[in-house]
């Protein structure tokens, strides 16, 4: 359909999951795509490959998201190597999961630091392109748990939390540059965290959500190609949660 003809996007935490399913997904629709993970390595080469198959350019950078100067340093190499960025998705994330009572302080800042502050970090250097640019859609990976809360992920939860009250400040303030903001909350997607997860505990999680099912890496790709797309052009500030009724 050729929905993200003429447009590039950044895509941080690529290389593997839900990231790497909506990179691939844009480049079907036409995207140029650039994309980050922490290192260059096997899994980046062979996802880069897999997107420029798609007869689309791309290009991995390895580039640490927690940092605001490897931030700055990367959005500089892609305007170079691309000459634009039209959609920028915050997708890099960590979990470290346990009971506040036996979370540890650095499990906290580095949950915090790598979810929120990389949002941070990226949409502060990104906007002055999108400004020049008077366009640009700016897409945060939120999740159910940053809506509803989960025992023993209250730092995950915060830091998704956080990512809904940041998307809807950035979209107040540069909607009048035609920039846009949303958030996309996954419920439970199959992606290589969750196949670790015990038979029965993956079995409970499936009957609490309405469409008794768990969701593919590809249902959150179609609603980012979606907010990527001019399809969206008068949605900013939303969340948009995509987690099969699960937060009904």
């Amino acid at each position: 359909m050729d929905l993200l003809k003429g447009k590039t996007a950044l895509i941080t935490g690529a290389a593997r999951g839900i990231g790497k399913a909506i990179a691939l997904k844009f480049a079907s629709e036409g995207a140029d795509v650039a994309f980050t993970d922490l290192t260059y390595d096997e899994n980046m080469e062979a996802t880069e490959k897999e997107i420029n198959a798609l007869g689309v350019k791309a290009k991995g950078y390895a580039s640490n998201a927690a940092s605001l100067e490897s931030s700055e340093e990367l959005i500089t190499n892609v305007v170079n190597d691309f000459g634009r960025i039209d959609v920028l998705v915050n997708n890099a994330g960590i979990t470290r999961d346990n009971l506040l009572m036996r979370m540890q302080e650095k499990d906290w800042d580095m949950v915090i630091t790598v979810n929120l502050k990389s949002a941070f970090n990226l949409t502060k250097s990104v906007q002055r392109v999108m400004m020049k640019q008077r366009i640009g859609s700016i897409i945060n990976m939120s999740s159910v748990v940053g809506v509803n809360g989960n025992a023993g992920q209250s730092n995950y939860s915060a830091s998704k939390a956080g990512m809904i009250g940041f998307t809807k400040s950035i979209a107040q303030e540069l909607g009048s540059r035609n920039i846009r903001c949303n958030a996309i909350a996954p419920g439970f997607i199959e992606t290589e965290m969750t196949s670790k997860l015990k038979e029965e505990v993956r079995d409970t999680w499936i009957q609490t959500i309405p469409l008794r099912r768990s969701g593919k890496a590809d249902d959150v790709a179609d609603v980012a190609t979606f907010l990527a797309s001019d399809l969206s052009s008068y949605v900013s500030g939303q969340v948009i949660n995509v987690c099969g009724g699960m937060s009904t």
